[in-house]
């Protein structure tokens, strides 16, 4: 059989998307941060597009959501603000579902119970406190630089241990290698060292630490318990961690009694010393949605507009340039940037109708978490919110990705409202089933309540959220509690023995 090349022709069919709707689903995906990032690449690229007024699309900016005005009224609602003539109102579900009408009293004793303080009303008094979760005022950098002006007077020792600091981990370890440092600061390595141990010296004790090993030893020597024995147990913290309780015996040459009181003593020391202070990196979120209850009950959801520049086409400059253009390659250049600008500002303006629509739903599905707290956390998925807003799951991906969301409860990733759940037994069961969010918070508050004398272990807690209506089996408590950073019973009774005695 001769071999020898050929033409053929072959007809075949592909989906390729266009560059323009490569650059939609990328600006779908994008914060309002990155967006204004983009418009402000966009403005340098093409003369025509300019910032200000409302843009020629109307893009919207504002949800406002009202509550039903009666139990039997028909669905809520969606009213787009914008700029040029109101859009028409498009039908959602009702946002306000159990709305309390009385005077609160059911939610006062069930704020009691977690632990809330009661109010009335339907604003955010009650909310929980949130401020838990906020970063400390002093960061570990701050605290540390604080302390290098009282410690040495020698300019060359602050400056390294100044840029030592801005090295330090959250936990403040230091990892990098001292021969880096040294030629990244064209010193010697012993100035490099002795910077290092002018930060070790630091409070709190350990930071600075290379390891696991040194930061324990460090506040060992604190302590003033760093023996030979001791330090033959930090030195193999690997067979603490193993167990292997004969043979660190043998190791450090002691005693039970002794090595028990040793091992008590490696406890009660901090292996993440830093963590005790906020983050060096403080740099802060900012909110793509904002979402505010207003005064008929219901909620204005609105997008940041602080970081979302709004675009329009200068007609006059297009004018101007036209006059001028008097050949076909300039025309065309015209027509070309023209049309990238209408399309961008319908590309940006269809963004801003979906996420303000994902985010109505959303606020819609979780209404009992933004009145209530996150006990009121249902589980949520991605399909149920396409479902209901007539899009794709994977366009909902898109939208709630790297947004945030800012309510009178704190600034949420959108992608924290959508959570798992586990079935509901009983006679509050309503098939829906319960966040797994909710049942940590839940968990969370039982442990809390705990003093030295009721310890709960895993089946007790188990047990005790069966009789609240949630259906959960060990095993799911135990991996929920581990999950929230919380220790065992053994672990949380030895430690709350620590705090009564001191």
């Amino acid at each position: 059989m001769a071999l020898g090349p050929r033409l053929d022709i072959r007809q075949t069919q592909s989906l390729v998307m266009t560059p323009q709707l490569q650059q939609a689903i990328k600006l779908l995906a994008a914060s309002n941060l990155e967006i204004e990032s983009f418009i402000g690449e966009a403005l340098e690229a093409n003369p025509l597009l300019d910032t200000g007024g409302t843009g020629d699309a109307g893009e919207p900016d504002r949800i406002e959501v009202a509550p039903p005005p009666g139990e039997d009224a028909p669905a809520d609602q969606l009213m787009l603000a914008g700029g040029g003539e109101a859009d028409a109102p498009l039908d959602l579900a009702s946002v306000d579902r159990d709305w309390d009408t009385g005077d609160g009293e059911a939610r006062n004793l069930r704020d009691a119970e977690w632990g809330a303080a009661p109010a009335s009303g339907g604003d955010f008094a009650d909310a929980p406190d949130w401020d838990q979760l906020r970063a400390a005022e002093i960061t570990l950098c701050e605290h540390l630089e604080a302390q290098v002006g009282l410690r040495t007077r020698d300019p060359l020792l602050g400056a390294i241990a100044r840029h030592i600091i801005g090295l330090l981990d959250d936990a403040g370890y230091f990892t990098a290698p001292i021969g880096e440092v040294a030629d990244d600061l064209a010193v010697a390595e012993d100035d490099v060292s002795a910077a290092l141990a002018l930060i070790q010296s630091f409070d709190p004790v350990g930071v600075g630490a290379r390891d696991l090993a040194e930061c324990i030893a460090l506040q060992a020597r604190e302590a003033d318990r760093y023996d030979p024995c001791m330090a033959m147990l930090i030195a193999n913290l690997d067979l603490v961690a193993r167990g292997e309780v004969a043979r660190l015996k043998r190791l450090c040459r002691v005693d039970d009694e002794d090595f028990a009181d040793m091992l008590r003593e490696l406890r009660s020391y901090d292996p993440r010393p830093g963590l005790a202070f906020a983050s060096c990196d403080t740099s802060s979120v900012v909110p793509d949605i904002l979402v505010q209850a207003n005064a008929g009950g219901g909620w204005d959801i609105a997008l940041n507009e602080d970081t979302l520049p709004k675009l329009i086409v200068n007609r006059g400059y297009f004018v101007e340039l036209n006059a001028g253009a008097t050949n076909k390659e300039s025309q065309g250049w015209l027509k070309e940037k023209l049309a990238d600008a209408h399309w961008l500002i319908r590309a940006l303006d269809q963004r801003q109708r979906t996420i303000l629509k994902t985010a109505a739903e959303i606020v819609r599905q979780q209404d009992g978490f933004f009145r209530r707290g996150v006990a009121e956390l249902r589980p949520l998925t991605l399909r149920e919110v396409a479902e209901k807003i007539d899009m794709h799951e994977s366009t909902v991906s898109r939208v709630t990705s790297n947004k945030y969301l800012a309510c009178a409860r704190g600034t949420f990733e959108l992608k924290y409202f959508f959570t798992s759940g586990v079935g509901r037994v009983g006679e509050g069961a309503d098939g829906e089933g319960a966040s797994s969010a909710a049942i940590k918070a839940r968990i969370k508050a039982l442990i809390d309540a705990e003093t030295v004398k009721t310890i709960l272990s895993d089946q007790q807690l188990a047990d005790l959220l069966q009789k609240e209506g949630f259906d959960l089996a060990r095993r799911t408590v135990a991996k929920y509690r581990e999950a929230i950073g919380l220790g065992s019973s053994a672990e949380r009774r030895r430690a709350k023995k620590l705090a009564s005695a001191s």
